[in-house]
């Protein structure tokens, strides 16, 4: 008997057209929906500062000021508190803040509009606050 292991070259066309169809489904969905795409990847990302505020609460004893902003979560601030133990590679995987989906910053308030330590926002597509639709804000708030 011979022990044949690794895939075949068929097992692997049906697996490429597998994935062909599913990635063309979903494609033509978002491209049907840009806006709703665009106000998902704002709170995925809103969602994701709120993790990372938390481990940096959790690490350094506090939240980063208004004056850190959310570069502290990408680079160990230079203002004051400066953390101690700040780790190497940051809290989130890049080096610089990413703007949101409409290519605007994202906001950092301390404290919260609604008296919590902090507040991650998006303006949502129109960069005011206020707003509706594709329009409204999008805050850590509510999520």
């Amino acid at each position: 008997m011979r022990n044949n292991s690794g895939f075949s070259f068929i097992e692997l066309l049906v697996t490429i057209v597998i994935i062909s169809i599913l990635v063309g489904v979903v494609g033509l969905s978002v491209l049907h929906r840009p806006g709703e795409a665009r106000v998902a990847a704002a709170r995925l990302q809103i969602r994701t500062f709120k993790q990372a505020l938390q481990m940096y609460r959790m690490d350094q004893g506090q939240y980063p000021t208004q004056a850190q902003g959310l570069e502290a979560l990408c680079v160990r601030p230079v203002r004051p508190p400066v953390p101690e133990h700040y780790p190497a590679e940051g809290y989130i995987d890049s080096r610089q803040v990413p703007f949101d989906p409409w290519n605007n910053p994202y906001i950092y308030l301390v404290p919260g509009r609604q008296g919590t330590p902090c507040e991650v926002l998006s303006y949502g597509a129109d960069g005011e606050p206020g707003g509706e639709g594709e329009a409204a804000d999008i805050s850590s708030l509510d999520l």
